[in-house]
């Protein structure tokens, strides 16, 4: 990420000190100080307050989350507590007219989805929901090949994230929000969402408890199908062995397919020559000859790569947070996206 921007950093305050939080959003915090400023932290935990000041030892502390909404030195609340609590304290942040960073998923079902977006039109628009897979590498890699000739008329996606995990936090207890199909699938179906032709039409899906300690599914599965007849299999599982894991994307066309890895920057294309020319043949209702059909045909497997200079994971993410509070330049991901993903979970947990 760049500081070329002339314009003061972020003030930032913190609402739930989690996993979440430490992995993916604070480093680039202490990375660019340039660009963001931890102001405020809360937490009941006060290890974890402890773990802010030392990187941020102007930062104030809070217990409560309303003390800390009555501070002024805020420009962003990152909201990342437990799922159930996601849209009540979104709402509270919102009602402050701060710009609110929502950990996915933005709720549990669509009708709160609608009542926070509501909140959001209401402060301005300055909800922004945390959607990790439309700023990685392997789905803009994936979006990019969509469109890419060589494959011809694309007829199945399939999407995969991998994992063996035997949690034992509120992730997997029901009660609490928890439950593959909010924690990872809203992310998944987000992402097919932006990648089929049109809007599904057809819809299948199935929930399994694996590993996991709680009573909370950690395995589901998803089928789509659109008008045009393109199928989607989406699966996010978290009792896959390491070794047999499959790409995060596979893209299947008439003249070929494309594979990524997880996390990847490139994957291979292969795909029948364009320069070959098919001989001229068509049907026939006649008694068949005794010969193979199959015709002898050059292939060819390329790895492609993104563009130069795309930026791609948290740093995309976060550039695009800047230039949206700092520039008012438009978000690149729209509140109707991730809610769109959350009636799509929502059914999953009704009809799976």
């Amino acid at each position: 990420m760049k500081t070329e921007y002339q314009r003061p950093p972020i003030r930032v305050a913190l609402m739930g000190l989690g996993r979440a939080l430490f992995e993916d959003h604070f480093p680039i915090f202490k990375a660019h100080p340039g660009l963001f400023r931890v102001t405020c932290a809360c937490d009941l935990i006060k290890e974890r307050r402890d773990i802010v000041a030392q990187d941020f030892p102007e930062c104030k502390m809070f217990r409560q989350y309303s003390d800390m909404l009555d501070e002024n030195d805020i420009d962003v609340v990152v909201v990342s507590t437990c799922t159930k609590d996601h849209v009540s304290h979104a709402i509270q942040s919102l009602k402050k007219n701060y710009w609110t960073l929502l950990e996915t998923p933005m709720a549990l079902d669509y009708e709160d989805a609608q009542k926070l977006r509501g909140q959001a039109v209401k402060s301005n628009n300055r909800l922004i929901v945390m959607q990790r897979g439309f700023f990685s590498a392997d789905f803009l890699l994936a979006k990019q090949m969509m469109t890419d000739p060589r494959l011809g008329t694309i007829y199945d996606l399939r999407i995969r994230r991998e994992d063996y995990i035997r949690r034992d936090d509120w992730q997997c207890v029901k009660r609490l929000g928890g439950g593959a199909t909010y924690y990872a699938m809203t992310d998944l179906i987000l992402m097919v969402l932006k990648l089929l032709p049109s809007p599904p039409i057809q819809m299948w899906s199935e929930l399994k408890r694996i590993t996991s300690m709680g009573d909370a599914e950690d395995y589901a599965h998803l089928n789509l199908k659109t008008r045009e007849a393109v199928t989607a299999d989406v699966e996010y599982n978290g009792g896959s062995i390491a070794g047999d894991r499959s790409p995060s994307f596979v893209i299947r066309g008439e003249f070929g397919t494309f594979k990524v890895e997880p996390g990847a920057s490139e994957g291979t294309l292969t795909v029948v020559d364009p320069a070959h020319k098919f001989p001229r043949r068509r049907s026939s209702v006649r008694t068949p000859e005794l010969t193979d059909m199959h015709e002898s045909f050059p292939i060819i497997t390329e790895t492609v790569k993104l563009p130069p200079g795309t930026l791609h994971g948290q740093s995309a993410f976060w550039r695009h947070v800047y230039q949206t509070v700092r520039t008012a330049a438009p978000f690149p991901l729209q509140i109707e996206d991730s809610m769109e993903a959350i009636k799509f979970a929502h059914l999953m947990k009704k009809t799976s």
